[in-house]
């Protein structure tokens, strides 16, 4: 039971002190948004007091939402924090973008710290909108107090020590600031020099092997469950096995679903699986906090009163959270209030036809295809004959080998175009401007004409998702950088529900197919992937023939 009120009060219930690894009974008073005492009482009370959630990495951009919309719904779940690397939306608008999310934040009381993208453009194989240099990176870090270094993403170039990628490594090497990985199936003495560069933490390890690998060099892992990508079942042994080393991330998360959970989920399934529930909260709370020096508090005296309170340890249902003494959430409610934020954007290409997504072909030929794996980055690459019809090589929809295509949105330009297996469409096309990492245009489809459809329809929106099926068009518009929008966090949540069902009803199985197609441009995750300039292998860092 508590009284409280913004300046100052006291909350009563069992006391989780993760540090100490104590549970006991006891009353929090809080004074000026801090933890003035506490005074422990050993009753049993009906609810639990424990440290907010923290998310080690994630893309506020990739919840489609500006951040305080993003901390709106965050709130609910029991996250009072987040290490938020902005590349997203960097990679469409430069600095000017990272400073737009910096600044929609400081509007809500969430706490938000952001990283700085160290890989914009993420590869020179593919057109972004801006570029992020290193008297950039040093600019944000100085001027902008950014609190680390984002996920290095170009592995080859730490491996080969490229200059360019060594002094954005060194800046923040010098500045005192952590630099976070990301080198997925990086195994051996690769993973080793890699992380001997001073990179602290990878995200991408999706077996357990390659997280131990990691983890024996010095690195620490994120345990990633997000709409898309979900390494939990692989490396959740971590929790107990390596409990320091270990903290959970989201890395993307669709709205709707960050409208039913967040970490709390990941909390919840760990402690149903056995886990000890302070190795559990340590690895969502604590870990980040210490790794990265956050301003989040930790449940001490003199702590910022950032906790929450849950009815037990074994459902985590969220009853109320805390952030500054502020009470932000209230019995699954959000009590922040909305924040309608400007509009920017970045998009100058024009519409395209039929014909632009044609490829030439007299006779049969064999093809390289993308294999798409539910729930993964990854994707592998296999090889299928496919037949021509009046000169162009044609998809088959009985094989589910359907037409892929990238357009770039900052230029005009000519669609790269290849083809895709595993998203299973009968009819119609799907597509998004949600296309990582550089966000061009991406679109799957049946056929030529329902690809251009779908990919004039996020055009004329200036960016969004959309399903096409016949004459019906359905767009989720997104004109915030043409990834995200400043609508409010649970009507976006049910408009992309929507969406997600129709393209389902087309004939998808995945479980996330928009987030799954955007990440078929994704070039610094292997395998075969597709950007606005050709097909690219991840093995190879190369561009590929389409024909083998």
């Amino acid at each position: 039971m508590s009284n409280f009120n913004a300046l100052s009060f006291s909350c009563s219930g069992m006391i989780v002190n993760v540090l100490e690894r104590t549970i006991r009974g006891g009353t929090m008073h809080i004074a000026n948004g801090k933890i003035s005492a506490i005074d422990y009482d050993d009753k049993h009370y009906d609810t639990f007091l424990l440290p907010g959630y923290v998310d080690a990495h994630v893309h506020v951009e990739s919840s489609m939402l500006v951040p305080s919309e993003f901390a709106r719904m965050a709130v609910v779940h029991g996250t009072v924090g987040t290490v938020s690397d902005p590349h997203e939306i960097a990679n469409v608008l430069g600095i000017k973008g990272v400073r737009y999310m910096v600044e929609n934040a400081k509007h809500v009381n969430f706490k938000f710290n952001f990283g700085v993208p160290s890989c914009v453009p993420a590869t020179t194989f593919e057109t972004a909108g801006a570029v992020v240099s290193a008297a950039d990176i040093r600019e944000l870090f100085e001027q902008d107090g950014l609190k680390y270094l984002s996920e290095m993403m170009n592995f080859p170039g730490v491996l080969f020590r490229d200059e360019s990628v060594m002094e954005k490594i060194r800046i923040a090497h010098e500045l005192k600031r952590p630099v976070d990985g990301h080198a997925p199936g990086l195994r051996g003495e690769d993973a080793a020099k890699y992380i001997s560069a001073g990179i602290s933490t990878d995200h991408e390890c999706f077996t357990l092997d390659e997280a131990l690998d990691k983890v024996k060099h010095g690195m620490k892992i994120l345990i990633r469950e997000g709409s898309a990508a979900k390494n939990y079942e692989a490396l959740h042994s971590l929790i107990s096995s390596h409990t320091a080393q270990t903290m959970f991330c989201s890395d993307d998360k669709h709205p709707n679903d960050l409208a039913v959970s967040h970490l709390d989920e990941i909390v919840r399934r760990s402690v149903q699986k056995g886990h000890d529930v302070m190795n559990v909260l340590q690895c969502a709370s604590v870990n980040p906090v210490v790794h990265y020096g956050l301003d989040v508090g930790l449940m001490r005296v003199g702590d910022a009163a950032d906790f929450i309170e849950v009815n037990n340890l074994h459902e985590f249902k969220t009853l109320r959270t805390f952030i500054g003494g502020e009470c932000v959430a209230d019995g699954g409610k959000s009590l922040i209030n909305r924040v309608v934020a400007p509009l920017l954007n970045n998009f100058r290409c024009s519409p395209k036809s039929p014909h632009d997504f044609r490829i030439p072909a007299e006779n049969a030929v064999t093809v390289r295809v993308i294999e798409a794996l539910d729930g993964q980055l990854i994707t592998n690459e296999i090889h299928e004959t496919l037949y021509t019809s009046n000169g162009t090589i044609q998809s088959d929809i009985e094989r589910d080998i359907l037409k892929m295509t990238v357009v770039n949105r900052y230029n005009d330009a000519a669609p790269a175009v290849c083809f895709i297996k595993n998203f299973g469409l009968k009819r119609g096309a799907i597509a998004s401007c949600v296309g990582h990492d550089s966000h061009n245009i991406i679109a799957v489809g049946t056929s030529d004409e329902a690809l251009a459809v779908a990919v004039n329809a996020i055009i004329k929106a200036e960016g969004g998702i959309c399903v096409v099926d016949g004459d019906n068009v359905d767009v989720l518009p997104l004109p915030v950088a043409g990834i995200m929008t400043n609508e409010d966090g649970y009507k976006v949540g049910e408009a992309y529900s929507r969406i997600d069902a129709k393209a389902k009803a087309l004939g998808s199985s995945l479980h996330a197919p928009f987030m799954t197609l955007s990440f078929m441009a994704l070039l610094v995750i292997p395998d075969l992937k597709l950007s606005d300039k050709g097909l690219f292998s991840g093995q190879k860092f190369a561009f590929t023939p389409l024909v083998v």
